[in-house]
């Protein structure tokens, strides 16, 4: 089977550092090619609570699309995200595209609506794949960013997994908190 390109979105508002470096280390297990945008810490939309942070993760998979949801909701569940005495969301992972796929597919709407609703998902993918088109909005993820007006507070923090600084410094002088 051909490998797949895929973008997925990551978000935690309890043991943020924690959980991000969790489910980083399980996608990398999971994904070729992968790469992570910088890591924006945002208000809470949709839900009560504690701020997020949030990335986008892009790589390839083999995997089908359903295969790669339940694997996702796997390792959610190794960090917490469906336990009964759970604080915060430890971990949410969206699987926003998966090539260019269009449609309902059990319930997962692709591409995923947030794309083009949140700020915490938009910025970050029209920084890590900017030419990247959406396929419905036909139009590239850096093309949709700049022309945004999403009313969201959310600004760019430093971020280590592993070696690698995943928020470069330049974006962090030019959006201080």
């Amino acid at each position: 089977m051909s490998l797949i390109p895929v973008l997925l979105g990551l978000g935690s508002n309890a043991s943020r550092e924690k959980n991000l470096v969790a489910g980083l280390d399980a996608l990398a297990g999971l994904l070729s090619r992968m790469r992570c945008s910088a890591v924006f810490e945002s208000v809470a939309v949709g839900y009560k609570g504690d701020n997020f942070y949030n990335l986008v993760v892009a790589g390839e998979t083999d995997l089908p699309l359903m295969e790669l949801d339940r694997r996702l909701k796997f390792i959610e569940a190794d960090n917490g995200r469906y336990a009964p005495d759970r604080k915060g969301l430890p971990l949410d992972i969206d699987v926003l595209m998966y090539d260019q796929l269009v449609g309902n597919f059990h319930g997962l709407e692709l591409p995923r609506p947030e794309i083009l609703r949140n700020a915490f998902v938009l910025w970050p993918l029209a920084l890590l794949v900017p030419d990247v088109r959406h396929p419905l909005a036909n139009a590239c993820f850096a093309s949709l960013w700049e022309e945004a007006r999403i009313q969201q507070q959310l600004w760019p923090v430093s971020f280590r997994w592993h070696d690698l600084e995943l928020t470069p410094s330049a974006l962090l002088q030019a959006h201080p908190r």
